[in-house]
């Protein structure tokens, strides 16, 4: 009996197994025969799986945050808020060690680093490795945001689903622009926005070819979370007012003051995740960084999870609500008071956000950036009012606030301006979105040139980039294109042996010569010997150190930025580098394979 089990149960693995072969043998043959329909076809997939696993997250990030919280009747007021951001990062960090077991911090970084250096291929556990690691740490209370590990997830399924087809790298990395795009439209029902995300931010190339199908992940993304989350959950605000072209000024002014926020922002966040990678002991940073954020929470409630409700409060008819269960409670009836409150925020919240993520916690600036804004657009609009200079619209300038600071701190001026425009359920505050946030951006970029997701990438060589020459030249894996069968001559070799047993081996006219050490020397080219050679009396008796050419230039380290490789061989001239490592030959490097390499990738690129 259990030997017909164990056959029956072999026949059906055996099935399901040629089940799967086949329809990605149909699946390659469709797209073969009709490469455009399957494009469209996975992008849908891709745009349904992106948009549920949106839904998930924000679902589970409310139910963690019902069970522990609501459920047990704990408050802002109440001393377990302190303790229970620790335990939520506390059991991200030991999920991470004992299962994941790989880094998914700084998600949107990861898609760019798996686009730049690992062929766009993201890990198949993180279609879901982020969804669960950012649900324990912003449910339980943790100062961060949703977006960056959706967008990661959506990037994993992309990745992945183009890895089941066996598809190449090009469409691996439109794939995971296609699941970007729908997860961010998932999160925030906001498709444009979360197509020009993909474009501006994930580096993806904007033509026919890309767009289409990236619009309808997008779009089918956030059709996804309107069926599921209905408007109730939707992150939504309405537009009062219309534009008055007469508070342009204004709208110039809070770019500028957004722009240095968001400097101030970037700076301080590098240097606390500089100071807690310090640390070793994960569980040890976990604890200090979770106690940290949550004493921040119990002093300034609105800190709590993405801080999205807080902005509702400054944008309903009672902005003093967001001082409520607040240990200042009996202070929110002071206007002056409530300015105050929001100041130390706005400074305290880049601190909470930095904990949560450096002690160990999984999530992203998207939403700290848009609370942040908010918060610095609501207090310029009360400061400026109260010095009775003019009067402020404040729904529009926390708006606008909202778009300039996540520019500067995204360096993503274009994806600001729609979000903020498709949230609001308009384009009237258009003009504004783009003159604070093209100002806060510039800002930025003048005092600092890296966003919060390529500052690591650039110190890491890995950034991407739209222009095209540089992006071929940074995929390159220069490891694979070093050439090894030189061969290599001691330098103690008499000149007759070398002519008489080594050249008439070799079918290349370059030798590389090392001393009795094993370290190198340099090269010997035959077609400049060539008048030696030719004279036996002059090579009679002569080494073929004596006649050993050091090299102009070597290279030193295959990790370093590839683009400066290429300016080595233009600035000095040659058609062969040697890589040398401690003094040791490892190979030569020809500039003719890079040449061949790079326009391979340009064309690739250039495909439409």
């Amino acid at each position: 009996m259990r030997r017909k089990k164990k056959h029956k149960l072999f026949i059906i693995i055996f099935l399901f197994k040629r089940i799967r072969v086949e329809a990605n043998l149909l699946a390659r043959k469709f797209l073969l025969t009709n490469p455009q329909a399957f494009v469209y076809i996975i992008s849908i997939i891709i745009g349904l799986t992106g948009g549920i696993s949106a839904v998930i997250l924000k679902n589970l990030v409310s139910f963690t945050e019902e069970l522990i919280y609501h459920r047990n009747g704990i408050s802002y007021s109440n001393y377990w808020i302190i303790f229970l951001p620790a335990i939520g990062i506390l059991l991200t960090v030991m999920y991470i060690k004992f299962f994941v077991k790989e880094n998914i911090s700084h998600g949107v970084e990861k898609v760019l680093a798996a686009i730049s250096k690992n062929k766009s291929r993201i890990n198949i556990k993180n279609t879901y490795s982020s969804i669960v690691s950012s649900s324990l740490t912003v449910g339980f209370g943790g100062s961060s945001g949703l977006e960056a590990p959706i967008v990661y997830t959506g990037a994993a399924i992309g990745a992945n689903v183009a890895d089941k087809f066996n598809l190449p790298i090009k469409l691996r990395t439109l794939f995971i622009a296609c699941g970007c795009s729908a997860a961010v439209a998932g999160i925030f029902k906001a498709p444009i926005a979360a197509i020009i995300f993909s474009l501006e931010v994930i580096m993806i190339d904007l033509s026919m070819w890309s767009i289409i199908p990236i619009l309808i992940s997008a779009t089918t993304g956030a059709l996804v979370s309107y069926f599921f989350l209905g408007d109730d959950i939707s992150f939504y605000f309405a537009v009062f007012e219309p534009f008055d072209k007469s508070k342009i000024p204004f709208y110039i002014l809070l770019g500028i003051i957004c722009g240095f926020y968001a400097v101030y922002f970037i700076k301080f966040s590098r240097y606390i995740e500089k100071r807690f990678a310090q640390k070793k002991n994960i569980y040890l940073k976990a604890i200090i960084g979770g106690l940290s954020v949550g004493i921040l929470i119990f002093i300034f409630p609105p800190l709590f999870g993405e801080g999205y409700i807080g902005i509702q409060h400054l944008m309903s008819d009672k902005p003093n609500v967001i001082i409520e269960n607040s240990l200042f409670n009996s202070w929110k009836d002071n206007n002056l008071f409530l300015i105050l409150f929001l100041l130390s925020i706005l400074f305290i919240k880049v601190i909470a956000s930095s904990f949560t993520t450096a002690s160990g916690g999984i999530g992203g600036v998207f939403g700290p950036a848009l609370f942040t804004g908010g918060v610095l657009g609501y207090i310029f609009e009360k400061i400026i009012t109260k010095l009775s200079l003019i009067k402020l619209s404040e729904h529009n300038f926390t708006l606008v606030g909202m778009a300039g600071v996540m520019a500067g701190i995204m360096h993503a001026p274009i994806t600001s301006i729609f979000l903020i425009a498709e949230i609001t359920g308009g384009y009237s505050l258009l003009f504004p979105l783009i003159i604070t946030a093209t100002t806060a951006y510039l800002v930025k970029y003048r005092f600092d040139k890296y966003s919060v997701y390529t500052y690591h990438l650039k110190k890491e060589n890995q950034m991407i980039t739209h222009n095209k020459d540089k992006e071929a030249i940074l995929r390159m894996n220069i490891n694979n294109l070093i050439e090894r069968d030189f061969i290599v001559v001691k330098s103690t070799m008499k000149l007759v042996d070398f002519i008489k047993e080594i050249i008439p081996k070799s079918n290349r006219n370059l030798f590389i010569v090392e001393d009795d050490n094993g370290d190198y020397l340099g090269v010997i080219q035959l077609d400049e010997i060539m008048g030696l050679l030719l004279d036996k009396e002059k090579y009679e008796g002569l080494e073929v150190k004596d006649i050993v050419t050091p090299s102009s230039a070597v290279i030193n380290s295959l990790k370093g930025d590839n683009e400066a490789i290429f300016n080595l061989f233009d600035t000095y001239d040659v058609w062969y580098l040697p890589v040398v490592k401690n003094k040791k030959y490892l190979g030569m490097l020809s500039k003719s394979k890079l040449l061949q390499k790079y326009r391979k990738l340009i064309i690739d690129f250039s495909e439409d």
